[in-house]
């Protein structure tokens, strides 16, 4: 599935890559992995990081709220993907807080020339429970990231990304009071300004268009790397974002993304950083749509994820 983030009349395709960091193994392991892998290529990305508590194992529950989860987890390799620290972290495992043991991961990449911002302060918590969240909480998570951020590379923060793709009209709220150059909390389509709540925001929004390798993974009848690698080779179309994790492509599934960006490469794809795709936009203000945020699902991730792409409204 691929909807296409478009600065129109791009000569070539394009894929700007966003890198969430949502653990402590994938911060500290994972991204010098990332660091190697897209230094040996020129190429440079968008790192999210994730602060607060590592709670992963907590995860674990969606099995029994989020309809999907299971067989996603299965056909993946859930386990094998993250490792058993991980998928018991919060739960069997203490909860180990992420800045504390990957800072200098995180400085790292900014030091390589990558562009860095805020993903969350406790990212189970957030994806799983935002909707019943006071919305003190709300501000009060959102700000510890931002002060965390602040605190390890000694300036505020110009741009976050939901954990988990999950947004709602308070988060947007409270992310409209930073004066971000942009956020990334969505998935599929064009670049937007938000609105939900009965209020539209002015904070660009540019969705993830392409899937993600842990979705891909846990698509039927794909097996091996070959397949996977045919799906990200032909899936650039014009501007696209693509989201890989830490936790996956940093770790077990580093020489398969390795072997994509050398795809992607050989068939003259680009990569910008997605302040450039923000840029591009804003240049173009008076054309940005503003769309409704509404929930959709996706083939291969367990749950819903927000979206500005219409058609793509569920039910809660």
């Amino acid at each position: 599935m691929s909807s296409r983030s478009s600065v129109p009349g791009s000569p070539s395709p394009r894929v700007a890559l966003k890198v969430d960091c949502d653990t402590l193994e994938g911060t500290r392991d994972g991204v010098p992995r990332l660091l190697e892998i897209l230094g040996a290529r020129g190429i440079r990305a968008t790192f999210y990081f994730t602060f607060g508590p590592d709670r992963s194992g907590v995860a674990a529950l969606r099995v029994f709220r989020q309809r999907g989860f299971l067989s996603k987890m299965l056909r993946s390799g859930g386990a094998s993907l993250y490792g058993w620290r991980t998928m018991l972290s919060g739960t069997l495992l203490p909860a180990r807080p992420i800045a504390r043991g990957a800072a200098d991961a995180m400085r790292a990449a900014a030091g390589a020339g990558h562009e860095t911002g805020v993903h969350g302060w406790d990212h189970v918590g957030w994806h799983d429970g935002l909707d019943r969240m006071a919305p003190e909480r709300v501000a009060e998570e959102y700000g510890l990231a931002h002060a965390e951020y602040l605190r390890i590379f000694g300036v505020p923060a110009r741009t976050s990304a939901a954990p988990g793709w999950t947004v709602s009209a308070r988060s947007l709220e409270v992310q409209e009071e930073r004066s971000l150059l942009f956020t990334s909390n969505t998935r599929l389509g064009v670049p937007f300004l938000p609105a939900a709540g009965g209020r539209a925001f002015d904070t660009l929004e540019i969705p993830t268009t392409l899937p993600t390798l842990d979705e891909t993974l846990a698509w039927p009848g794909l097996r091996g790397d070959a397949a996977q690698r045919e799906i990200f080779r032909t899936a650039p179309r014009g501007t696209e974002v693509h989201t890989i994790h830490a936790e996956v492509e940093g770790r077990s599934k580093a020489a398969l993304f390795a072997s994509i960006l050398d795809d992607w490469l050989a068939a003259g794809v680009t990569f910008p950083l997605l302040s450039e795709l923000a840029d591009e936009a804003l240049g173009q203000r008076a054309r940005i749509p503003v769309r409704e945020v509404v929930k959709t699902r996706l083939p291969g991730r367990g749950g819903t994820v927000a979206t500005g792409w219409p058609g793509s409204t569920v039910r809660s």
